[in-house]
Order: structure tokens, then C-alpha cells, then sequence
């Protein structure tokens, strides 16, 4: 199974996987609406690192489930 029909599989099946894409949309979104703002305050640009951080966490917790599916363990 390719990435992207694993990817998909996995967000109509597993609640966890489809919470954490979900969340990493949002932030992506969040960030690019705070990156829209000139000049970028230094208020913004903490909430655009902590995002950055959060979205990053998403991102490897999908990863470490896409793992698990490809090895044979159930996420």
C-alpha cells in the first residue's frame, strides 16, 4: 500500500490519526494567517514558533502510527 492510500485508510479508520491531521491542518492555517500580518509582533511570532512545535508533534505522532500499520502492529 502507497503512502497516500495508507494515509487516507488511516484517517477514515483510526479516531487518533484523523484528531492529529486535523490539528496539523489547523495549525498550518493558523500559522499562515499569522504570517499574513505585517510587521509580524513579537507576541505573534512566540504563538508562530509554539505552533510550529505543536504542529511538528502531530506530524511525528502520525508518522510513529504509519510505522505501526507498515510493521503489522495495530495503532
Amino acid at each position: 500500500m502507497d503512502q497516500e492510500s495508507l494515509i487516507e485508510r488511516l484517517t477514515a479508520e483510526n479516531e487518533e490519526f484523523r484528531r492529529l491531521r486535523g490539528e496539523h491542518q489547523a495549525h498550518d492555517q493558523e500559522i499562515e494567517a499569522l504570517k499574513g500580518t505585517i510587521p509580524i509582533s513579537a507576541d505573534r511570532q512566540w504563538r508562530i514558533s509554539e505552533l510550529k512545535k505543536l504542529k511538528l508533534m502531530a506530524k511525528d505522532r502520525m508518522e510513529a502510527i504509519i510505522r505501526h500499520v507498515r510493521s503489522g502492529v495495530t495503532a
